[in-house]
């Protein structure tokens, strides 16, 4: 495969990677520059592997953390009631807070930090990830990230997927 790539291929399928980062100085970024790349460089096999890595990635990192949040939604609607009492309790005594009102927002904090450390873990891997993909799409080579699930099939898993519906639809018409 490293015979066949040339330079442009190799510079488009880094930027692709890199420009995931623009969700940092644009909203929806790390979707529109590499959808935009992939879509104009889409013709040739190395750029369409990177681009679809790239966009595959990012869906799941959104997915990843859309479900981290749901997951600690419930829990933070049940601390924050108890969190309003504390609040309440602040200002009513104002020179005297208990160890009971601070035990109530204890389960607030432990949520929020365990929240907090699932999406610095998911932010690291990212970073780590899409650094790691850059490097390998500047020398020629074929990345898969760790975590992503492949949303975008490439055509040859899609051909795969139709040939092995073809198989079991004949099977059954054998059957039958």
């Amino acid at each position: 495969m490293d015979t066949t790539i040339s330079e442009n291929q190799k510079n488009v399928a880094s930027l692709m990677h890199l420009s995931t980062f623009s969700k940092y100085f644009i909203p929806f970024g790390n979707f529109i520059a590499p959808l935009l790349l992939w879509s104009f460089n889409k013709e040739k096999p190395f750029t369409d592997e990177h681009g679809r890595e790239a966009i595959n990635f990012q869906l799941s990192i959104i997915l990843y953390s859309i479900v981290i949040g749901l997951i600690c939604l419930p829990f933070v609607l049940i601390y924050a009631t108890d969190f309003v009492s504390l609040v309440e309790a602040i200002d009513h005594t104002v020179d005297y807070v208990s160890i009971q009102d601070i035990k109530n927002f204890s389960g607030f904090v432990v949520i929020f930090m365990i929240a907090a450390l699932l999406l610095f873990g998911l932010f690291v891997i990212e970073l780590y990830a899409v650094i790691t993909a850059t490097m390998a799409a500047a020398k020629g080579k074929s990345y898969n990230y760790p975590i992503s699930i492949s949303f975008i099939k490439t055509t040859a898993e899609t051909s795969e997927e139709n040939s092995e519906e073809g198989i079991n639809q004949s099977e059954d018409e054998h059957v039958s």
